[in-house]
């Protein structure tokens, strides 16, 4: 649909643009070799994934405690269903199947979402935690119980952080976390 308001709009800028930053910063922190080397999560393809909507999802949490950022959330979503588009394409999956895997992709992050969510409303339950991570982010790995904790910690001291910062300031990506 973008494309289409690009070619026949009237010339108005894409408004997920300003999400961008955001976006990057989700993925920068998704990256860090922490989550790899200490954390234990497989530095593959599906490794990342997990870790990039496990962090998206800490984001999109973060913005829903905010009613005025709706319309920023689902920006920030769009740009994500891109980026695993435009990523599936890039390792050579075929446009016939590319709307299907996408739709798969979306769904499991749908259910990553809502596991997380579940997880973090209670501040001081790890177990949920815990029990969410082990299982979306290791699939068949067997982590030791120390890169566990190392996960859980880490996203629960950027949960913290996020909940510190401005709604506002999080969209335009101004927030240090």
């Amino acid at each position: 649909m973008s494309l289409l308001r690009r070619l026949f709009g009237p010339g108005q800028p894409d408004p997920r643009e300003a999400l961008r930053p955001l976006y990057q910063q989700v993925v920068a922190h998704a990256r860090q070799p922490h989550w790899y080397l200490q954390g234990g999560v497989p530095d593959s393809i599906d490794g990342r994934f997990e870790m990039v909507s496990a962090l998206l999802a800490l984001t999109l949490i973060r913005l829903e405690s905010d009613p005025s950022q709706a319309a920023a959330m689902a920006f920030l979503t769009e740009i994500f269903v891109d980026d695993m588009d435009a990523q599936l394409r890039e390792f050579g999956v075929g446009d016939m199947v590319v709307g299907k895997r996408v739709g798969r992709l979306m769904g499991a992050f749908g259910g990553r979402l809502g596991a997380y969510r579940e997880a973090l409303a209670d501040g001081t339950d790890n177990g949920m935690l815990a029990a969410a991570i082990r299982r979306n982010l290791y699939a068949d790995a067997n982590p030791a119980a120390e890169q566990i904790d190392h996960v859980v910690a880490g996203l629960r001291g950027l949960s913290a952080q996020l909940a510190l910062c401005d709604a506002s300031t999080l969209v335009a990506g101004g927030c240090k976390w």
